[in-house]
């Protein structure tokens, strides 16, 4: 977030017609962006190049779930996630979002791309923002933040185990 900027309540939309695309390094450091991801995030094409994508973090978004991200695409793996995304100016909005890796002809991993569209109402605010704020508790109980991932991350697991379901079942039948 900008400095001096503040989070705020407001929450920024954009059309359904829209996808937001970013392409990444493999440290996450965005090489590419589009006009869209620009406007949203209300940050220029040339502040967003080079910058680690976790400029756009909201700190409402749980830590266990951008590991479980970062661990399945590390593996070569896609990922369909919900997050929510943090504005330059404070606004944030919310994502249905698509990661893949990019291979290179060896079939040797070079980078990430991700393409987010908006994300159905009623499925945040009936599942995903509730059960995100219990993963957020989780993590914020601790002292340590990393007990608290720790504990988040052993929170989904088990919540995926006992409910017989894997991430991607779990995220596709929302």
């Amino acid at each position: 977030m900008s400095s001096g900027a503040h989070l705020s309540d407001t929450e920024k939309t954009f059309s359904e017609a829209d996808i937001i695309v970013s392409k990444t390094d493999l440290k996450g450091k965005i090489t590419y962006c589009n006009e869209i991801f620009c406007e949203i995030a209300g940050y220029s094409y040339k502040e967003l190049i080079g910058q680690p994508h976790s400029i756009i973090r909201h700190p409402d978004m749980p830590r266990c779930v951008f590991e479980l991200l970062w661990k399945r695409i590390a593996e070569g793996k896609e990922v369909f996630a919900y997050v929510k995304n943090l504005c330059k100016g404070g606004e944030y909005y919310w994502v249905f979002a698509h990661v893949t890796p990019t291979f290179d002809n060896t079939g040797k991993i070079i980078g990430y791309h991700s393409t987010r569209r908006v994300p159905e109402r009623k499925i945040l605010s009936e599942a995903i923002i509730p059960f995100y704020q219990q993963l957020l508790e989780i993590e914020q109980a601790p002292k340590s933040r990393k007990d608290g991932q720790y504990n988040s991350s052993e929170f989904l697991a088990n919540y995926l185990t006992d409910n017989r379901v894997t991430y991607d079942e779990f995220i596709l039948t929302l």
